[in-house]
């Protein structure tokens, strides 16, 4: 990877940014692309690198931002000829760990594309410096949490996963209102059941909102075990992430916002809504493309690739 796509990645890691990093593993020619070559994909659809010419870039970004979506990792094969489903019980072009895509605008050859989610690790903010809060702390980070010891002071960003309170008295009622007002999904107080609800009476915050005594009930005494019971609680509840694969425009729609798709209609590709996307007006309709070739041969002749005209 260059350089200066490396220091990007770590920029974009440290301000918990998620992105796509797509590395070409394989490519036959005459494709311009090298095994080594790589590029990131952020969820506005920018590609900052080089994967390939403008049809395989085109691929590339449209699988990276479904990824971003879903969290997960794949490779991607691209190719000029389309290519059978590795097992009779799987869509086309899905096989086991790999997305095919038939792209008839390559100039030949095709190209294999590793492209792996980098997601931010979930962010747990601990209030407090008792022997749970530090234990959690331990815990959290060897399960590969990005824990943070928080005071009232923090900000509490929107994606944090988890708020615990385990202060013992200090400061309890602000640290739980302020979660709750940046609608934390899992918040939990460590306390009895009996000072729990005094605390959380305190604090107006119903109990079905705030998870007190904190942690799954499994006989924890030490606090290593209560802060594994709370961090499993936080296992349990977390919300998984569901796949949204961008809305599809039809080939004649008008102008679409930046991240939905489009069908090119000279080669029927699905291509990337983005503000570097190729484009063209025709009759006051906008339509989207692939590469510059379909542009070019769209606009030399639309009638051709408009069934309604």
């Amino acid at each position: 990877m260059r350089t200066d796509l490396l220091a990007k990645a770590e920029t974009l890691r440290q301000a918990r940014t998620p992105y796509v990093l797509a590395t070409v593993v394989r490519a036959e020619r005459p494709t311009s692309a090298k095994a080594g070559d790589s590029a990131l994909i952020l969820a506005d659809g920018t590609l900052d690198g080089f994967v390939g010419g403008t049809c395989a870039e085109s691929t590339v970004r449209l699988q990276g931002l479904r990824l971003l979506q879903s969290g997960t990792s794949t490779l991607l094969r691209i190719t000029p000829e389309a290519d059978q489903p590795a097992a009779a019980d799987r869509p086309a072009g899905e096989a086991e760990g790999m997305i095919v895509v038939n792209n008839p605008c390559l100039s030949g050859g095709s190209l294999e594309i590793f492209l792996e989610a980098m997601m931010p690790a979930p962010l747990i903010h601990v209030h407090g410096d008792a022997p749970v809060a530090r234990a959690l702390m331990r815990v959290g980070a060897a399960a590969g949490y990005d824990m943070v010891a928080a005071d009232a002071a923090t900000e509490i960003p929107p994606d944090t996963a988890a708020v615990v309170v385990a202060s013992h008295g200090r400061g309890e009622e602000p640290a739980i209102a302020a979660a709750v007002r940046v609608d934390v999904p899992y918040i939990a107080l460590v306390a009895s059941r009996k000072r729990g609800e005094s605390v959380l009476r305190s604090a107006g915050v119903g109990a079905d909102r705030v998870r007190s005594p904190a942690g799954l009930d499994i006989g924890a005494r030490t606090a290593s075990e209560v802060a594994v019971s709370i961090l499993a609680e936080i296992i349990a509840t977390r919300t998984t992430t569901v796949a949204e694969i961008p809305p599809v425009i039809e080939a004649n729609a008008m102008p679409a916002e930046p991240g939905t798709t489009a069908v090119d209609p000279v080669c029927g590709m699905t291509v990337t809504v983005t503000p570097e996307a190729l484009a063209t007006e025709h009759a006051g309709q906008m339509y989207y493309f692939c590469g510059s070739g379909c542009k070019v041969a769209f606009t030399d002749d639309p009638h051709r690739y408009l069934t309604h005209d």
